[in-house]
């Protein structure tokens, strides 16, 4: 196997489950892990893998933030394109992610906040005030049923009464 697809083979292995070992994905690949163990830590100094992370169902901690989406309209500056805003938007910690997009809209933001009044406060006081940003749209999660690949609620279902006139 050439080292780019041994990459591709221990990228797919990692983003399905973070918590494979070196040793897990030498067995997986057939490999020595040192061997993986060498590509992994290649692909962390290169920025390649930036982080591990789980992926969390906030429903199951009864977690009380509040997630929406933001459609942001804005104008490209001459040199940089949205580059520029872009990097003023990510810095706010409230976005959790930031996208380029095509179709009606320019960016795509996750946001976070303790409460719907505080992204609200966000999106008035802070995003809508830029001078590249002309318009804004958002969006609050109401339930998550999916998210990177992972079905996040149980399949039980729960008995319903038959309606009847």
């Amino acid at each position: 196997m050439d080292k780019d697809n041994l990459k591709k083979e221990i990228l797919d292995i990692l983003t399905k489950d973070a918590r494979k070992t070196a040793a897990d994905i030498a067995v997986m690949l057939n490999l020595k892990e040192d061997i993986v163990s060498a590509s992994i830590h290649e692909m962390e100094n290169d920025k390649t893998i930036l982080n591990y992370k789980a992926v969390v169902n906030l429903q199951q901690l009864k977690s009380d933030k509040t997630h929406c989406i933001i459609e942001v309209k804005c104008s490209p500056q001459r040199g940089v394109g949205f580059d520029a805003i872009a990097r003023r938007i990510y810095k706010f910690p409230e976005v959790k992610s930031l996208y380029l997009m095509s179709g009606g809209y320019d960016l795509l933001l996750l946001v976070e906040g303790d409460t719907m009044k505080d992204i609200g406060f966000f999106v008035a006081e802070k995003l809508a005030t830029l001078d590249s940003v002309h318009n804004t749209s958002t969006h609050f999660l109401l339930k998550r049923y999916k998210e990177d690949g992972i079905i996040l609620e149980t399949q039980e279902k729960t008995p319903r009464l038959a309606v009847t006139p």
